[in-house]
C-alpha cells in the first residue's frame, strides 16, 4: 500500500460534518503569530485556537487581536502539552474536525483544506501532512537527514509506514481526537501520536503539503542533539505508560 492510501476502518460521511477548529500551539512567537492566525482564518470557515504556552513576549495578546480563542499555560510546558490543551478545548467547543498547525510560519494555510477534505468525504479519521509527498522549500540537508531518521525510527518502533512523522500539520475527526491523549509534553509527542494513531485502529492517510523553511523557522527546529533527546524521551514514555 502506498503512502497516500488509507489504513484502518473509515468513518461514514454522516459522522464527518460540521465545525473545523485549527489548534496552534505557540511559545514566544510574537514576530509571526499575527500573520499565521490571519492566514489560517482566511483559509475558510473555521475557528482558530491559539495555546500560548507560557510565552514571555506577548504572543497571546497579539493572537487575541484576531481570534477570541486564546488559552494560556502559566509556564512553558512544551508543544505536546499545548496541543492537548487545544484539542480538549476544541472538543468542548463542539469541533467536528480538529487541525493542528505550527505557529512559526512554515506551514501554508492553503493546505488546511487538503487535510480536512478526506475526513469530510468519510475516507478516513486522521490525515497527516507530508512534506516529502509535497514540497519542503529551503530544507537544509542536515535537517532532511534528521527527518528521514525520524521516519525510519518511527517505522521501526511503531510499524507505521509513513513518509513524514514530525510534521505539525494534522487533522482528526472528532472521534479520533477523543481517542488521542498526549502525555509527553515536549517534542516527543509527535512519535507518541503516531503510536496512538496506529493503536486506535482508525483509518489514516497522508496528503502532500508544503513546508517553507525560513531563517526564523530553522532557528526554532531541532538540533541533532535535541533529536536524540526527543527519541530518548519518547522511548522512556513508552516504557512507563
Amino acid at each position: 500500500m502506498n503512502a497516500d492510501a488509507a489504513h484502518g476502518q473509515p468513518i461514514t460521511p454522516a459522522e464527518a460534518t460540521a465545525a473545523v477548529f485549527v489548534v496552534i500551539p505557540a511559545f514566544n512567537e510574537a514576530s509571526c503569530i499575527e500573520q499565521v492566525v490571519q492566514a489560517v482564518r482566511a483559509a475558510g470557515p473555521l475557528d482558530v485556537v491559539v495555546v500560548d504556552d507560557g510565552s514571555t513576549d506577548g504572543t497571546g495578546d497579539l493572537a487575541r487581536r484576531f481570534t477570541g480563542h486564546v488559552l494560556r499555560h502559566l509556564i512553558n510546558r512544551g508543544q505536546g502539552a499545548a496541543l492537548q490543551t487545544g484539542i480538549e478545548f476544541a472538543l468542548l467547543a463542539g469541533a467536528r474536525i480538529i487541525v493542528t498547525f505550527d505557529a512559526d510560519g512554515q506551514h501554508c494555510a492553503e493546505d488546511v483544506s487538503a487535510l480536512v477534505a478526506p475526513i469530510e468525504a468519510g475516507t478516513c479519521d486522521i490525515v497527516l501532512g507530508s512534506r516529502f509527498l509535497g514540497r519542503a522549500v529551503g530544507l537544509p540537508g542536515g535537517r532532511r537527514l534528521l527527518l528521514r531518521f525520524g521516519v525510519w525510527f518511527t517505522r521501526l518502533v511503531s510499524g507505521a509506514k509513513l513518509t513524514d512523522v514530525h510534521n505539525g500539520l494534522r487533522a482528526f475527526s472528532r472521534r479520533a481526537a477523543e481517542r488521542i491523549r498526549i502525555r509527553l509534553d515536549g517534542m516527543a509527542h509527535a512519535s507518541e501520536l503516531v503510536d496512538q494513531i496506529v493503536r486506535s485502529g482508525l483509518a489514516y492517510q497522508e496528503v502532500p503539503v508544503t513546508v517553507r523553511y525560513t531563517p526564523y523557522s530553522k532557528s526554532k527546529g531541532q538540533s541533532s542533539r535535541g533529536a536524540f533527546r526527543v527519541a530518548l524521551h519518547y522511548l522512556l514514555g513508552r516504557m512507563i505508560r
